[in-house]
């Protein structure tokens, strides 16, 4: 006998457990269906895990270089338990899936483990240990996210070829990784690899870190950092092939048409991801999936199947955990019949490097692309705030980006302290069209590193108080109107 439900979602990631929680909330009989761990990647093996694994780093390169700036002299060194690390990271994740569990327990979700296969466009097979049910609904949620790209001639074992699932998983320091793909993933692993000692070699095809991802003057702040600090990086390179050698392995590398053997431990492949369209049976539901894999959807996440949605990185760019939560709320309260459309300004990216790159909005050259021909833009040092100074993190700055003759906010990259929590509110400027007078008129509470906000759309109107600005032109020099 089949279990029905008003709702389905397939999927418990960050998408799909919110989309459940919400669909639960206006009064549909909701199930979802996960076929490994509550939360998905982002919680279990993704966005938190690595978040721990930085945090630790962070605070042991402090207590190296920083402490005895401070006079805290450590005069034993610091010994570094690795597996009781990798324990403590663990408990992060369980803290976080279990918080899911009771969070959709609570709003009577029904938890389904197992695999979901669409069987057609109206019912799910879901199997799991051995047993198998037919689940029916009015609609149906896919957000079954996304998985690493494989690269031929490196299939992951997660033992000594990882993806960033197995990077996470180690429980030891390796003395030597070749990082292939110098994207956010790849470079945020490396970071915190590179602190607990790790000899890192990135491995980049582009002749630059993070190329087309973050604005280009936040990308240098990081590289020069990341060289500092002894990570390697061949531009121009793409990983060949890998055989095992004595002591690890050795990856054949075209260097910009040049022959290399890069030795290594480990070997970690981040060079993107892909939507998992090719599971579930989609087919059988008659689902259509383009070009790149990702399914089709309309600004209210439909299919070209009216009763099912896809949200998350299933259905495309950017594949952002709180892209997908955005979009679990607007499917649930769509099949609610409220009047909802997937149409931001903005999605706010982070890179969780050393120092942080977040962006809201456009680049120059995006915005010059979306005929913003005259712009204003204007920078603020994080070396000239208190705050940053006295928490020794004066690395990098904030850049706004302003349409020269209205004014209107259209981009904010900050690369920095904190990048992370401050970009929330370049985010919340540009969804309501303000003006980077908004951001100058209102008072920031001082010292906080949220000040650089204000001084940086000081400095783009061209009378920031904090730093010597060169006089700008005459049609530059208005006052606040």
């Amino acid at each position: 006998m089949a279990q029905n439900f008003d709702v389905v979602v397939i999927g418990a990631g960050p998408g799909g457990y919110v989309a459940a929680i919400r669909a639960a909330q206006l009064g549909f009989k909701t199930a979802i269906v996960e076929r490994e761990f509550l939360g998905g990647v982002c919680l279990n093996v993704g966005c938190i895990p690595s978040k721990a694994m930085i945090t630790a780093a962070h605070w042991l390169h402090k207590a190296q270089h920083d402490f005895p700036t401070m006079g805290f002299n450590i005069k034993s060194g610091i010994d570094i338990d690795f597996k009781k690390l990798l324990s403590w990271k663990n408990s992060v994740c369980d803290k976080m899936s279990g918080g899911v569990n009771q969070l959709l327990k609570g709003n009577q979700v029904t938890i389904l483990k197992g695999e979901a296969q669409f069987k057609n466009s109206k019912e799910i097979s879901v199997t799991g240990t051995g047993v198998s049910e037919t689940v029916t609904a009015k609609f149906f949620v896919i957000a079954t996210g996304s998985r690493p790209i494989e690269i031929p001639g490196f299939k992951f074992d997660e033992k000594d070829i990882l993806s960033s699932t197995g990077a996470l998983a180690l429980d030891h320091a390796p003395k030597r990784v070749a990082v292939i793909g110098g994207g956010y993933i790849g470079l945020e692993i490396s970071s915190y690899l590179r602190k607990f000692g790790t000899e890192v070699t990135v491995i980049e095809a582009q002749s630059q870190l993070l190329a087309g991802v973050v604005d280009p003057e936040c990308a240098q702040v990081v590289t020069k950092k990341l060289e500092k600090s002894g990570v390697k990086i061949m531009y121009g390179a793409k990983a060949k092939s890998q055989k095992k050698a004595s002591g690890g392995y050795e990856v054949a590398v075209d260097l910009n048409g040049r022959d290399e053997v890069l030795k290594a431990d480990k070997i970690l492949v981040t060079v993107g991801r892909r939507p998992n369209s090719d599971q579930a049976n989609l087919k059988a539901a008659g689902i259509q999936i383009d070009e790149r894999g990702f399914v089709k959807v309309d600004a209210q996440r439909r299919t070209n199947v009216p009763h099912i949605f896809a949200i998350g990185d299933i259905c495309g760019q950017p594949m952002l955990a709180h892209k997908a939560s955005y979009e679990g709320v607007l499917v649930a309260e769509v099949m609610k019949g409220q009047n909802r459309a997937y149409d931001v300004k903005t999605v706010p990216a982070v890179v969780f490097t050393d120092p942080e790159i977040a962006s809201a909005g456009w680049t120059e050259a995006e915005a010059k692309a979306k005929g913003h021909t005259e712009l204003k833009v204007g920078k603020f040092p994080f070396a000239a705030n208190g705050r940053a100074v006295s928490m020794q993190e004066t690395d990098g700055f904030v850049k706004m980006i302003a349409d020269s003759k209205t004014g209107v906010l259209l981009g904010v990259h900050i690369v920095g302290p904190e990048a992370s929590n401050l970009i929330s509110e370049a985010a919340l400027a540009i969804e309501m069209g303000a003006r980077i007078e908004d951001l100058a008129l209102t008072i920031h509470p001082h010292p906080t590193l949220g000040e650089t906000m204000m001084e940086a759309a000081e400095a783009t109107l061209g009378h920031a108080i904090h730093i010597i600005q060169r006089p700008l032109s005459r049609a530059n020099k208005s006052a606040h109107p």
